[in-house]
Parts: C-alpha cells; structure tokens; sequence
C-alpha cells in the first residue's frame, strides 16, 4: 500500500475517532440534555480521542518512513551476500545507487549486473510487503488509542484540559526545532569557522587589504597559499549598502509619510498596494535590469560628463538595491507613524501648529526610535543580498570607496566559494564560512540593536 493511501486511512480513522469520543461523551450523560453535566464540551472528548488515535499512529509512521529505506537495503543486499562481501566503499555506493536507481524506475535493469537486479527484485518485494505490513500496523494502533480513551470517558473527565495540554507541548516543540535550527546553523557556522582560523589568523582575515582566495595546484606556483584579506569584502559590503540606503531611507520614509498623514483612503488603497509589489519581484529581476538597462545608462551618463564609470559598479547595485528595498523601509515606517496616538496630534492642533508642523515636531519624534529600528533592519537586509550585487557589481575584489568601480561583497563571495565541487579542507571553502560568521555578527547586532530601539519605544508610547 502507498504511504499516501496510509495517511489517507489514518486521516478516515482519526476523523471516526472524533465522531466516535463526541458521541460517547454524550451518551454517558443521557443525551443532549445532559451535556451541562460534562467537565468539557463534548468537541474537546471528541478532540482527545482523535489525538489519541492519530499521534502515536502518526509517531510509528515518521519513525518508519525515516528508517525503511536503511531497513530494506539491509535486508536487499544479504539477498546477494556473495556479491557484497568484497567491494569496497566506492564499489558499494555504487551498487547502491544502480538499485536505487532500478527500483525508482531510472534505468533499464538490463544495463547492471545479475547481481543487482536480484537485490532490487527482493528490495522491491520487502518494500511492499513492509507497507501492507505498516498499514496494518497504524490501523491497529489507531484503534487501540480510540477503544482506550473511549472506555476512559467520563462525566468528569478533564478532557479540555489534555487536549489543551497536547496542544501546549505541540506549540513547544515547534518552537524548540526552531531554536535547535537556529542553534545548528550557528555551530555549523562556527565549528568550519574555527578550522579556518587555524590555517589562516585571524588578523590576516580581518585586517588584510588583498582577497585572492584561489589556490594554486602545485606548491611552486604562485599565490599557492592564496590570500584572505576581507577587507575589500567589508568595504564593498559597506559601500553597496551605503548607496542603498542612501535610495531607499528619504523615499521609503517620505512616501511614508504622505501615505500616513496626507493620503486619502482612495489614494492610500491604490499607492500602498503599488509600492509592495516592489517587494514581490525576485532579486533575479532586479539583478537583470540592473545589468541590462542601469548599468549601461550609468556608463553612457558618466562618458556625457567626463566620468568612467564601469559597467558593473557599486553605484548601479545600490541603486537597484535601494528601489528593492523601499518598500521594506516605507511599511515599517508606515506602521511607526500610524501608531502614535492621535491625541499627540490634537495636542498640537490645538495649540494652533500646522499640519506639517505636527508632523516634524510631533509626530516624527514621536515615531523616531521605530523609524531608527525600521532601518536597521532594511540595513540588514541590504547586507545580506547577493544576487543584485552579483549581477550589477561584478567579482571583482577592489579596495575602493569610488562607486563608479567594480567592487563585491561578502554575501558574493560565498557563494563563489561554494560553488561547483570543493573540498572542506582548503581554506578556500573554509573561508565561506568564517566570512558567514562575519555576516551573521553583523546582521544579529544590527538586528538586537533594532529591537531594542523599538522596544524602547513600544514601552513609551503604547
């Protein structure tokens, strides 16, 4: 039977289940007119049996599906144990990808060895045999969870209260696999980090004014030990963001502005919308134009007035990047200014100021510290972009402040280095990493710093 076809039973079992608890609950009490007897609703009895039939099937299910595949090789392979009793790792891996690869359906089962199609005949028996036997074994469980908690139904049991309690840890445990993700990323982050630091030091890293990470094939070459210098990465990273925010911080906070305190709700109702939309189009789109249309007209403006600019420069990135992210600043500081209370603004109408002056000397200040917060983040996530900068910047690692020049960023360069087939011990690859763990510093600090501004002013002004 198909895992799918065993999902659907346990969904038909877990929707009888419900019906089944409701309706017992109800019949302990004498019908209908007894529910005000019950200790819960008889939704929530229902509920609790439900749980009890679904989870623990469901339990066996996910244990199963993760572990069947090893299960069934294991079992597949002492079919042809002559066969597999002298091949080495490589030789193995590989007879294991052919009866994969048989089994899916990807390759002709003439093309392998004899050997091979008797292990992929027994895989594919054992694997249906393993599900009819795992459809069996869900149905039984479920049955088992909904007879035991049918019998345990009574007038007073705190139905509500398990059912609530199932939900509590649910919500737990979803949020603890978000944390241990988070917390996983970071030690990955970290421990690769670390091997890196102990080829090349630190101060090298940090300090040094030459990125060429490129390692030679043979010792004598030159450069053979490569040169990782981030200082040009900060500095591009910087520059870009600096264009960016440069674009997006007046437009994204005066169009803001208009929208909180000037539009009507017509024209907040089509302008709103119109600008988010920029927040929808990929950053592939956004890298396209800037390739094909920003840049070129860049290179033709400066060439009118004397200026070389190059065809891929910081300047066109952080333009591009800026109009990306104005939405982003212009929703932020949208929902700042429309928080503060209205009774600052009648304060200052009474005491005769005009509209625009509410707004600069009340308002704003009222909205500042979430404003400030708001573009901490849009900093953040000007940081963090790449495929802007890929396309519209270039590759090339250039210790320059001159916007009119080819630079790149960190977020670029990690993805250079882990391109294509790399070996996790040369500092190469390693050095995406560590220039990962920059990142990921300088994102978090910006980010607790734009939360503690907001909420500072949460607890102000709220």
């Amino acid at each position: 039977m198909n895992p799918s076809l065993v999902i659907l039973l346990l969904l038909a079992l877990v929707v009888v289940a419900f019906q089944v608890g409701k309706a017992r609950s109800i019949e302990i009490v004498g019908g209908a007119r007894g529910v005000r007897d019950l200790h819960s609703l008889p939704g929530h009895y229902g509920l609790l049996t439900a749980m009890w039939c679904g989870l623990p099937a469901l339990a066996v299910f996910c244990i199963w599906m993760l572990a069947q595949d090893a299960i069934i090789t294991h079992f597949a392979l002492s079919s042809i144990p002559s066969a597999v009793a002298h091949l080495s790792p490589a030789e193995r891996s590989l007879l294991l990808n052919d009866l994969h690869n048989i089994v899916n359906g990807r390759i002709d089962p003439a093309t392998v060895a004899e050997s091979t199609r008797i292990a992929a005949a027994s895989y594919q028996s054992l694997r249906e045999t393993a599900h009819l036997a795992l459809a069996v074994l869900i149905a039984v469980i479920a049955l088992l969870g909904l007879l035991y908690v049918r019998r345990r139904i009574r007038a007073d049991l705190r139905a509500r209260n398990s059912y609530e309690q199932v939900v509590e840890w649910a919500l737990f445990a979803c949020s603890g696999i978000a944390v241990l993700t988070t917390i996983g990323i970071v030690l990955s982050i970290v421990f690769e980090a670390v091997r890196f630091f102990q080829l090349i030091p630190i101060t090298d890293f940090l300090f040094g004014l030459h990125w060429s990470p490129q390692m030679a094939i043979r010792a004598d070459q030159v450069g053979s030990s490569g040169a990782f210098g981030a200082v040009p990465l900060f500095t591009g990273t910087l520059l870009i963001s600096a264009i960016a925010m440069v674009v997006a911080a007046p437009i994204g906070l005066l169009s803001a502005i208009y929208l909180a305190e000037y539009a009507d709700r017509r024209a907040r109702s089509v302008i709103k919308p119109l600008l988010e939309v920029l927040a929808g189009v990929p950053t592939v789109v956004y890298g396209f134009f800037a390739a094909l249309t920003v840049g070129p007209i860049l290179r033709s403006v400066g060439e009118t007035i004397g200026l070389n600019v190059a065809s891929e420069s910081a300047l066109a990135a952080g333009l591009i990047m800026g109009v990306m992210i104005i939405p982003f600043v212009s929703s932020l500081a949208d929902d700042m200014i429309t928080a503060v209370p209205q009774s600052l603004r009648d304060g200052a109408y009474a005491l005769g100021a005009t509209r625009s002056e509410t707004i600069k000397q009340v308002v704003l200040r009222a909205a500042l510290p979430g404003i400030v917060g708001g573009l901490l983040l849009a900093v953040s996530r000007a940081i963090g972009e790449t495929m802007i900068v890929v396309m519209a910047a270039g590759l090339a690692a250039n210790l320059t402040a001159n916007p009119f020049e080819a630079v790149t960023t960190v977020t670029v360069q990690i993805v250079t280095l882990l391109v294509g087939d790399q070996e996790f011990d040369s500092p190469k690859t390693l050095a995406a990493f560590a220039l990962g763990l920059v990142l990921f510093l300088v994102t978090l600090v910006l980010n607790v710093i734009a939360l503690y501004v907001v909420r500072k002013y949460r607890e102000q002004y709220e």
